[in-house]
């Protein structure tokens, strides 16, 4: 009794076997048509070969194969599901360790499952029209460009590193941008090496892609750009305060630095910023100030030495004569601030660049000088940002009525060369002692990736001609970005 009960709750999971097998096969089972054992083990032979096994022979006493037993059946169904069980763990463990790929309105990135290694790609593009009613030297156009042409490439390889890789394609020839690595330690320390922005002007530091205006102020002629070098960088007091000190090739007032050191000197930039009551909810949550400033020595002559300042329209308006040299101390100093509530934006800076010169046997020190603030207002309601609107709440979709992100922006700065630049280290005919610019923009938001810029620009001048002042310069700038 005990053997022929056992007997048949084995035949009984068998059968139960059977008609999961049956059902994964999809193949019905009719009350009165049901499969026969040869055909049972058809199927279970075809699910076999499915997960790789061979389909195993049943040998009778003689040696030779025989028919299959329920027995049997149950056997290899056994086996079986213990195979597509581990085939199932095997995936589950793949799953975690696959990468993790997203693409999105920030661009498209390539994660590892633990986070610690990231790629991601970047792009900035940028058209713009320019067109000059008046005030214009002569081999200046009216024209459309390519100013921003720039695919990036940054991200991290493991918990402590970082990278930014960003050419220039725009011009007439290929340049980099970025190029530097971060050796992150902490929030609050992170050494940058490679070619970046120096630590000095505000505007400097934005994005041009989050700028207000087509392009940048007054000061940003004074402040240096892109240099090469290595930076201590970090945030404290819960990212309320940011600094940064390193050192650097040195570069001319607001251009990039050369591929290498042109004067065989060094230079010392630094910058803090205080955000004091950054994430509170009350009204100066948006406020920060602080100051950057550099100082070094530079030696030589040239354009890789010596400045030339430009306009907001940026045609050049000021320049020393070909004899004047860089001949000792270079030092710049520049207060900044911002402040941000709701629609509302407010930025301000102050330069000054100081530097001893020599032309023949006379020697001299000047400072030139620059300040200017920017207004802006989203009329749309979004936040106005140091940022900019970094997304419509309403994106661009004319068949539902939603038109975007608006912003209007008004700004206005000087720049002032030092008095005693003219006549020996400037001539007065072609360089001016004074500008004045101002600009009226509209700012028109349509998605986070698309944004249409329009500005008016009016800039007056002290000097710059035979006679008199050299003529006001009057254009209209017009920008198609696209950023992701």
């Amino acid at each position: 009794m005990r053997t022929h009960s056992g007997l048949g709750r084995r035949k009984g999971s068998g059968v139960a076997i059977l008609g999961a097998l049956v059902c994964s096969l999809a193949v019905p089972v009719s009350a009165q048509s049901q499969p026969t054992v040869q055909e049972l083990l058809q199927r279970l032979e075809a699910l076999e070969r499915r997960v790789g096994d061979a389909p195993a022979s049943v040998a009778t006493e003689d040696g030779e194969s025989g028919p299959a037993t329920l027995g049997d059946l149950d056997q290899r169904l056994r086996i079986l599901e213990r195979r597509l069980e581990l085939q199932q763990e095997e995936t589950a463990a793949k799953a975690k360790e696959a990468p993790v790929v997203a693409v999105n309105d920030k661009g498209a990135s390539l994660k590892s499952a633990n986070g610690d290694y990231e790629i991601r790609i970047r792009g900035l593009l940028q058209g713009d029209g320019r067109f000059f009613s008046s005030g214009v030297p002569s081999g200046t156009y009216d024209t459309f460009l390519l100013r921003t042409a720039r695919p990036t490439i940054e991200g991290t390889l493991g918990k402590w590193i970082g990278f930014r890789f960003t050419p220039e394609f725009a011009g007439d020839s290929a340049s980099i941008v970025d190029a530097y690595a971060d050796l992150k330690f902490s929030p609050a320390a992170t050494v940058r090496l490679g070619k970046f922005t120096s630590p000095v002007g505000l505007e400097r530091l934005q994005s041009s892609s989050a700028l207000s205006d087509i392009e940048r102020a007054l000061p940003s002629e004074l402040a240096p750009n892109r240099d090469i070098g290595v930076q201590l960088q970090g945030e404290l007091a819960g990212s309320k305060v940011s600094y940064a000190i390193g050192v650097f090739n040195g570069t001319v007032d607001g251009r990039d630095a050369v591929t290498t050191n042109p004067d065989d000197e060094f230079e010392v930039a630094g910058r803090l910023f205080v955000e004091p009551f950054k994430d509170s909810a009350g009204f100066w949550s948006g406020l920060g100030f602080g100051i950057g400033g550099s100082v070094g020595d530079t030696v030589g002559t040239g354009n890789n030495i010596l400045p030339r300042y430009r306009t907001p329209g940026q045609v050049q308006f000021f320049n020393y004569r070909s004899a004047v040299a860089a001949d000792g101390k270079r030092t710049r100093w520049s207060p900044q601030g911002y402040f941000y509530r709701n629609g509302f934006g407010l930025l301000a800076e102050y330069i000054a660049s100081k530097q001893e010169l020599q032309v023949g046997v006379v020697s001299a020190e000047l400072e030139n000088t620059a300040w200017q603030a920017t207004a802006s207002y989203v009329l749309t309601g979004e936040d106005a940002s140091y940022r900019g609107v970094v997304k419509p709440s309403k994106p661009f979709s004319p068949g539902k009525g939603d038109w975007g992100a608006w912003e209007l922006v008004g700004r206005y700065g000087e720049l002032e060369i030092d008095d005693g630049a003219f006549p020996l280290f400037a001539d007065p005919v072609v360089s001016a002692r004074r500008t004045k610019a101002w600009t009226l923009g509209v700012n028109w938001y349509l998605n986070s990736n698309l944004k249409l810029v329009l500005n008016y620009l009016d800039t007056q001048f002290e000097g710059g001609a035979a006679s008199g002042d050299r003529e006001d310069e009057k254009a209209v700038f017009s920008r198609l970005q696209v950023a992701f």
